[in-house]
């Protein structure tokens, strides 16, 4: 997946999220997009990192995910992009317990999934990659777009393409 369109897919996914939670507070219940029930807004912070995380602003957008993460600690969505930030800054350890928290708060997290399984190839561990490659599938088929993406990812690490290139840009 090309990264304008991981970007076009996570700002349609944070701008979902917003509204939901949005809506949700408005109507006098919880959060939305992987919040907890009564958990602070953090849509306006999801929304600085992401447009941080567009123009591969790592650091900046791993400040704005750690104050939504401060707002409420049990947003998936927070954990999984904090994770997906890490990442991409060369900080592979500390992404992993950002993704392993996020599928722990809601472990039908496609975007947790996948980048955990891009995170494993890129640790050397096709094996975990392919773990969440069949979750993927048992969650949404093999033709939702993070089990395709983790699937070409993983197919390129099976044919020896360079670690980099297996996980998006």
């Amino acid at each position: 997946m090309t990264s304008s369109s991981h970007a076009t897919r996570c700002a349609g996914a944070l701008l979902v999220s917003a509204l939901i939670a949005g809506s949700a507070a408005a109507a006098g219940g919880g959060g939305g997009g992987g919040s907890s029930s009564g958990a602070a807004d953090v849509s306006h912070d999801l929304t600085a990192a992401q447009l941080l995380i567009d123009r591969k602003g790592w650091a900046g957008a791993i400040v704005e995910l750690e104050k939504a993460r401060q707002k409420d600690s049990r947003n998936a969505d927070v954990h999984n992009l904090l994770g997906y930030s890490l990442r991409k800054s060369g900080k592979l350890e500390l992404a992993f317990a950002r993704y392993e928290t996020a599928l722990r708060l809601d472990p039908k997290h496609l975007g947790a999934h996948e980048y955990i399984g891009e995170a494993y190839l890129m640790a050397g561990r096709p094996d975990k990659a392919r773990e969440h490659l069949v979750a993927l599938a048992r969650l949404c088929g093999e033709k939702c777009e993070q089990y395709e993406d983790l699937s070409k990812a993983v197919a390129a690490y099976d044919a020896g393409a360079p670690v980099a290139q297996t996980a998006r840009q």
